[in-house]
């Protein structure tokens, strides 16, 4: 049994999955968190008989989950219990008119074709080429450390590259095939978290949406934060150590090499150190200049995905016409995202996105509630203020009304909300983003910040600024691949 020390700064997806993984190879394995609960931006909150997953709440690419738990010999069921959303979720457009997104692939089609004649057929090509790609990226692409362009010099894989254009703009693949706008913001809608509009990002996204139609949203029975319980007892069950509470200082770097790092004032050695933590706040916090990958100039030149206004709301009543996912494009599309990503400032009436897990798990509200986040993406860096906050979920509320019918606001007997200045507070956000780098074609694979310090031999970097990118299914990767590296690094001075 090997007795390396490896340090893992955060206990995010990125983290317990590398955590996992190296205390499989039989390392000693410490992660120090900084908040008290693990997960990272995947926490959860209890208030007055609610219960909130704080961060993500979309379970898409449910292979991903499994195949992590197998390489442990273990399974998703022996940790939670996943539930298939039937419909997935559901768009609301200007008009008011309402679109679910059927499980069934043939009824999918048949809403499709009822607003664009044809459009049935071209979406079921639409998506066999979305699993062909999704299929490619598993298999050849997403578990690569992306060191450089010639990990994917094969003949093999740059032919399905040109044969799919995986790197063409999605906009141009949606668009030729569908005319009716509301198809289109349809299938563009996965990007835009992104960090981009659908000119802007590769066509190699569109396997978002074969994870959304074909293989379909979930939802782990207790909420987001099961899956953080489960790699947490599989990671402790492996021998890891947390800590939390605790904030790190400065990573401690002595001869070329990382001895360890100094947390809460005192020195904590290991002959690995592993951040899943902010890249950005890696480098520029705990780092001395020197040691660094990447300066400030560097880092004001990346494009980024926007930063989010969250609300945490309790109803003392049921609410009809919501769904568990309820995405809100009834407001103009593209002056939104025109003022997150093209001339940065507060819209005035933004898009925005309605979790309801009480729809499906009345575990998270009282009987008779409704738990509600609400989810409002912006451009990076604005100032908020308690009166563009006040503004926001006020207008935000009275959309709510129109679509529902009803009157939510003297109903709301809970509320609480998250804004980017806690996301950098609480997660040391660059920026205050939600969502980490944009994932355009100039900053994919191997344009990506990379896994390994170039100066610091035993410092590597996990998460959602490396590779393969955000969100938690890539996170998990990011730890895998990592992990794998570090392995490799330690193999080689055995």
């Amino acid at each position: 049994m090997d007795s390396k020390k490896v340090i893992v700064i955060g206990s995010g997806f990125s983290g317990l999955s590398a955590a996992c993984y190296l205390a499989q190879q039989g390392y000693s394995v410490v992660v120090i968190e900084k908040n008290e609960q693990i997960g990272g931006r995947a926490r959860m909150f209890e208030a007055e008989g609610f219960k909130y997953d704080m961060g993500p709440s979309w379970y898409w690419m449910p292979d991903v989950f499994e195949r992590f738990f197998q390489d442990f010999g273990k399974k998703v069921a022996d940790y939670y219990s996943l539930l298939k959303l039937s419909p997935g979720f559901q768009i609301i457009f200007q008009d008011q008119t309402s679109f679910p997104i059927s499980n069934d692939l043939e009824e999918l089609e048949l809403s499709f074709e009822n607003l664009e004649k044809g459009s049935g057929k071209k979406l079921r090509k639409f998506l066999l080429n979305a699993e062909y790609k999704y299929n490619i990226s598993m298999a050849e692409l997403v578990y690569k450390p992306c060191h450089s362009f010639t990990e994917f010099i094969r003949w093999d894989i740059l032919k399905q590259i040109f044969k799919t254009q995986l790197f063409s703009p999605l906009s141009k693949e949606v668009r030729a095939a569908f005319q009716n706008e509301k198809l289109r913001q349809i299938l563009e809608f996965p990007v835009i978290f992104l960090g981009a509009m659908a000119d802007k990002i590769p066509a190699l996204y569109s396997i978002m949406n074969y994870a959304a139609m074909k293989q379909g949203t979930f939802y782990p029975d207790g909420g987001m934060v099961k899956i953080v319980e489960g790699m947490t007892r599989l990671a402790e069950s492996l021998g890891v150590e947390f800590i939390t509470h605790a904030t790190v200082e400065n990573i401690v770097v002595e001869g070329g090499k990382a001895t360890g790092v100094k947390m809460n004032g005192n020195f904590i050695g290991g002959d690995i150190v592993l951040s899943s933590a902010d890249y950005h706040h890696t480098e520029m916090r705990l780092l001395e200049e020197t040691y660094r990958n990447y300066t400030e100039k560097y880092w004001e030149s990346r494009i980024f995905a926007p930063s989010s206004i969250l609300f945490y709301l309790g109803v003392n009543k049921k609410i009809a016409r919501l769904m568990h996912h309820n995405l809100f494009f009834d407001t103009d599309y593209l002056a939104h995202a025109d003022d997150i990503y093209g001339n940065p400032k507060w819209t005035k009436e933004p898009l925005f996105y309605v979790c309801c897990p009480s729809k499906t798990d009345h575990t998270v509200a009282p009987e008779g509630c409704e738990n509600i986040f609400i989810l409002i993406p912006h451009a990076i860096q604005l100032q908020d203020s308690e009166a563009q906050l006040d503004e926001y979920y006020e207008r935000i509320l009275a959309r709510l009304e129109k679509h529902c019918g009803e009157d939510l606001h003297s109903s709301v007997i809970y509320k609480k909300e998250f804004t980017s200045k806690n996301f950098i507070e609480d997660y040391n956000s660059y920026k205050g983003n939600a969502y980490g780098l944009a994932n355009t074609v100039w900053q994919t694979a191997f344009l990506k910040p990379k896994l390994r310090n170039k100066k610091v031999s035993n410092l590597f970097y996990t998460g959602q600024l490396t590779v393969p990118g955000p969100g938690v299914p890539p996170a998990i990767i990011s730890g895998k691949i990592v992990a794998k590296e570090i392995h490799t690094y330690l193999q080689s001075r055995a």
